[in-house]
């Protein structure tokens, strides 16, 4: 018999892939301005190269916490919007905007303070040297990242998810050209060396963070909020609501991040060839995390609206399909792994050492591709219901409880070196995507049963 197609599954197909894809190509833009960096880094040599990649390890823990407080507002933008209260969503986007920046503000000072804890972290002394006074530029864009995010979080609320692709395009196209222009002092720009990667990089993102914060308020598409934004307060409701759930979800973040960051430390331990080789595989498999990452950012606009108009039956199947959907993909980008794994390192260095190292870390990241999956579509459907707490636990204890003390167990007692590292990040990442799939599954029962 033939197969009878679903009409509703389909359905619910081709909204996931319409919200996604601008939103996949928004998450491929920032990880782009990173690899593009290292990429340049790499010509100039292994040292400039490792000296990159370090001081984005350190500057990456508190960037991600300052990303993760802007999350929350996309569900509560989105309840907002369905209900058509403009007043309510000036005021989430004030608010929004108060907590970010002085968030932002005091992840600065810390990170302002923090360079001279890279020549305690064990690395390679000629690598330090050059990468404080590049931690000490990259900083500073801490602040104009926060912006941009807020309006990201505020648009996709929205089911508008183009505005932050095209800002995030232009930005790394930017960022590209100042990459050349800086480094070798092209258009009777100075040439700074490696140090041109990093205030290219700070250029591009102040372009899209201010930017957009003048694109939200002028354009019709969404600036409906505007003319009630001077009569809204900043307000203890709004204000204490998104800093509760803004903290758990950059925790959330951050135990993923920092423990991908601190394997970063550990595999300089092992020399700079470890750290580049790290870097690049990194770099890769954050590349294919993106295209889970915008699957999940459009699960959470989904599941958001769906659970603002208290239909669990669409809810569910829009979960369903965005697992199915990031299964297929995932499953894609780990035979890619698989089957260029010795070819994609040469896009990054000439090192025939790095290249090796590289080519094997890159078996690890295809091993753990489906968890990396699962588990961000998880969190995008969790935090679309509006839950942050439990993911938060799952999240600490799978990345701090479990894969760093494996870190330090198979890379120095076993002997596995960089190698071991990763085989720990893959099993933290298993335990975290099935930790989450559980908790969404008694989410919703717990749900169906209280109607």
């Amino acid at each position: 018999m033939p197969t009878v197609k679903n009409p509703v599954q389909n359905t619910h197909l081709k909204e996931t892939i319409a919200l996604s894809a601008p939103l996949i190509m928004t998450q491929i833009g920032h990880i782009i301005t990173g690899m593009v960096d290292n990429i340049f880094l790499g010509k100039l040599g292994k040292t400039e190269q490792a000296a990159g990649i370090l001081s984005n390890n350190l500057f990456i823990i508190l960037l991600v916490f300052s990303i993760g407080m802007s999350y929350v507002l996309t569900p509560a933008i989105t309840d907002a919007h369905v209900n058509r209260n403009e007043k309510e969503k000036a005021a989430l986007l004030k608010n929004a905007f108060f907590i970010n920046m002085i968030v932002a503000v005091l992840l600065f000072i810390i990170l302002f303070f923090s360079s001279p804890l890279l020549g305690y972290m064990r690395q390679p002394k000629d690598v330090v040297q050059l990468a404080i006074p590049f931690f000490d530029v990259l900083i500073f864009s801490i602040i104009p990242v926060a912006l941009f995010f807020v309006c990201k979080q505020y648009t996709e609320g929205l089911s508008n998810t183009k505005a932050a692709m095209y800002f995030s395009v232009l930005g790394n196209i930017m960022n590209i050209i100042l990459n050349y222009m800086l480094i070798y002092g092209k258009a009777g720009l100075p040439e700074m060396g490696y140090m041109g990667a990093c205030w290219a990089t700070f250029i591009s993102r102040v372009f899209m963070g201010v930017g957009f914060v003048i694109f939200i308020f002028n354009h019709r598409s969404v600036n409906s909020f505007a003319k009630y934004y001077g009569e809204v307060k900043l307000n203890a409701l709004h204000f204490w609501t998104l800093l509760k759930s803004g903290l758990a979800s950059a925790l959330q973040f951050t135990f993923e991040v920092a423990a991908f960051a601190i394997a970063g430390l550990v595999a300089g331990v092992f020399g700079k060839e470890e750290i580049d080789a790290h870097g690049i595989a990194l770099s890769m498999a954050a590349f294919t995390y993106m295209f889970a990452s915008g699957i999940g950012s459009a699960t959470t606009i989904r599941v958001g609206n769906y659970y603002a108009m208290n239909d669990l039956s669409n809810l569910k199947v829009a979960i369903k399909t965005s697992f199915k959907s990031v299964i297929v993909t995932m499953g894609v980008m780990a035979l890619l792994f698989v089957c260029l794994n010795t070819i994609l390192p040469h896009i990054f260095s000439n090192d025939s050492e790095i290249i090796l190292i590289a080519s094997r870390l890159l078996l690890f990241a295809a091993l753990f591709q489906l968890f990396d999956g699962t588990q961000v579509v998880a969190i995008g459907a969790l935090r679309g219901l509006e839950d942050y707490k439990y993911p938060t636990y799952i999240a600490f204890i799978g990345y701090w409880v479990i894969s760093l003390p494996l870190c330090y167990l198979f890379a120095f007692p076993m002997g596995y070196g960089v190698y071991g590292v990763w085989l720990a990040l893959s099993v933290g990442l298993a335990f975290v995507a099935v930790a989450l799939t559980i908790r969404i599954r008694n989410l919703i029962r717990l749900k169906t049963i209280l109607g």
